[in-house]
């Protein structure tokens, strides 16, 4: 139920309160009280070890459809799922607020207003997939590749993957939701078992469906659409069992299932502007694979890109990634706790954890490039010679954007929403695709070129966030519920 500053109960909340859940993990007090180092490698390593074995995932696809199909199917997923993050990032904007307004209730101890929250992103991500993700999605994917000037022999790769993905996306949803849920609840290690899984029964379904076994054709990139999509539905049906029946960090409560506006409200105030950060971020990702796709040997050119940069440079996003998710979670708690003091400390921690890793990652990227492009069945020279100059600039990338993300965590966390949005329309749209457009105009395009523009995009961003967070606007985004509406407060030292 929601209450307003004081405490009452909001008086236009109708919702009758709801029946007791069986007994359930209490919320780890040791996230705003104990020592900071511990409790961000708490947080982060369960999430840096799904993200990494999901990525291992995506790389045993790209192995065996290049081995199997050839480089335009490494083109075609990597095209596909350009396009699909675009989408997805917008939907999962429900899921940012949502975090945020777990995490700060979380930090309150307030475990009535955490559940209800999970329930009403559920509701919300279920009509908007069903109704608008699935449907548009499928009809228009065909329109989005050739947006991207994705070469004929691509299309045909990409066309059933991509719609396969729209078609299959609400237990990817689900399964997302549930773990962001946990996450900021401070329940890290859950998520990471039921990622495991997922990504296991991924395999098994790929390594069948793509070489074909027994009966079975080989069905190529179609195969792996598929593989994601039963094993995302298996996962997300037996997590959203252990939600209801309680047993988890976070559950649904008994009564109430019904929109909950005040709710539902903040969820898109804190979590729409987060979305369009994650649009405007993926959109300029596919502009710059437009550009890419306008090279004179563009189809060597989107392969070298899909692998360096969307398959082995996404170890380094994804392991930062979890570091973004244990700054967010600390500074939200702890900002609901009346804590800033361990907001600040946490996230710079976080950072220095974050950029050191990243380095490690880049050693590899520099020293080793056509070893690691050769795994993947890129054999072509200029595919080789491509991917290698890619994999050197991204070793020095990384550092920048792994500290960005920890950053942009922070930021997040606290409800500071708007700032990162704003980081990322400057360093992911203006500056790399501003390079990319005026060397095209001014003279022939190279890979090289674009390349470089990605390392000063994630360059800027770096500095932007950092800048950003040290201001320390964040301090005054104290989340308040009055009349049942959100509101930020400077004032106020609880939720």
């Amino acid at each position: 139920m929601l209450t307003s500053a004081n405490g009452a109960p909001d008086p236009r909340d109708g919702a009758s309160l709801p029946i007791p859940h069986p007994p359930t993990p209490a919320f780890d007090r040791s996230l705003v009280e104990g020592p900071l180092g511990p409790a961000i490698w708490r947080l982060a390593w369960p999430t840096m070890l799904t993200n990494i074995l999901g990525g291992v995932q995506g790389f045993i696809d790209h192995v065996m459809v290049g081995h199997f199909v050839g480089f335009a199917a490494n083109a075609a997923i990597g095209v596909a799922n350009q396009i699909w993050v675009v989408v997805i990032v917008f939907m999962m904007s429900v899921f940012t607020g949502m975090s945020i307004l777990v995490a700060r209730f979380a930090g309150a101890g307030d475990k009535e207003t955490v559940d209800r929250v999970v329930l009403q992103a559920f509701l919300v991500a279920l009509g908007l997939c069903l109704f608008i993700l699935a449907p548009v999605g499928y009809l228009t994917a065909p329109f989005a590749l050739r947006f991207v000037r994705a070469g004929s022999a691509v299309q045909a790769q990409a066309l059933p993957y991509l719609r396969i993905l729209f078609l299959s996306s609400l237990p990817l949803l689900l399964f997302f939701l549930v773990s962001a849920a946990l996450r900021s609840a401070g329940d890290a290690r859950t998520p990471m078992r039921v990622g495991v899984a997922m990504t296991a029964l991924n395999a098994v379904f790929n390594v069948i469906l793509i070489r074909g076994a027994g009966p079975l054709p080989p069905l190529g990139t179609t195969g792996a659409a598929l593989g994601t999509a039963l094993a995302s539905t298996l996962v997300a049906a037996y997590s959203l069992g252990k939600v209801w029946q309680g047993t988890w960090l976070v559950a649904f409560p008994r009564t109430g299932w019904r929109p909950d506006w005040p709710i539902i409200r903040a969820l898109f105030q804190f979590g729409l502007p987060a979305g369009f950060q994650g649009i405007v971020m993926n959109v300029g990702g596919v502009l710059l694979v437009s550009f890419i796709g306008s090279l004179e040997k563009s189809a060597e050119a989107q392969a070298a890109y899909a692998v360096a940069y969307t398959q082995l440079f996404a170890f380094v996003t994804w392991t930062a990634a979890g570091m973004l998710g244990a700054a967010a979670t600390l500074a939200g708690q702890n900002l609901g706790a009346g804590r800033p003091d361990r907001v600040e400390r946490a996230v710079q921690l976080t950072a220095r954890f974050s950029a050191g890793g990243a380095a490690v990652a880049g050693m590899v990227f520099f020293f080793f490039p056509e070893t690691l492009l050769r795994l993947f069945g890129l054999g072509d020279p200029t595919v080789l010679a491509l991917g290698t100059a890619l994999l050197r600039i991204l070793s020095l990338s990384g550092i920048f954007v792994s500290a960005a993300l920890v950053y942009t965590g922070g930021l997040q966390g606290t409800g500071d929403t708007r700032g990162p949005l704003h980081i990322s329309i400057v360093s992911q749209v203006i500056v790399p695709l501003g390079i990319c457009s005026l060397l095209q105009a001014s003279a022939a395009l190279e890979p090289l070129d674009i390349w470089l523009a990605i390392l000063a995009g994630h360059a800027t961003r770096a500095l932007l966030s950092m800048g950003r967070f040290h201001q320390g606007r964040w301090k005054g985004m104290v989340l308040t519920l009055q009349g049942g509406q959100p509101r930020k407060s400077g004032r106020s030292q609880h939720p």
